[in-house]
């Protein structure tokens, strides 16, 4: 929906096969994970066994965020760098921020 004193903006990202892929496959190792916890508190497995395993999953999505920032640093801000808008250094450094808390 569009506000009338607000501009409706939409980014995307072009990535290649090989990217969208990798992407793709942590993300579905991720929804494993997932379902291993949901799971294991289902059978009432042991908390620490429980938690190890979702110290797993945070380290993947951290993996992943990794993985696609890399990707968003070499393309998307550099290419606006590169034609002199300058913007999206900000967004990044907010960005990290907020990913830093």
């Amino acid at each position: 929906m569009k506000n009338q004193n607000m501009k409706t903006i939409c980014h995307t990202t072009q990535r290649t096969k090989e990217e969208k892929k990798k992407l793709l496959i942590r993300l579905r190792t991720i929804e494993g994970q997932i379902r291993g916890i949901q799971n294991m508190v289902e059978e009432e497995s042991y908390c620490p066994d429980i938690l190890m395993q979702v110290l797993a999953v945070s380290n993947a999505l951290n993996s992943f965020n990794k993985l696609l920032l890399s990707s968003h640093i070499r393309k998307c801000v550099t290419e606006d760098i590169l034609t002199g808008n300058d913007g999206k250094v900000d967004e990044l450094c907010k960005m990290l921020q907020r990913l830093m808390k």
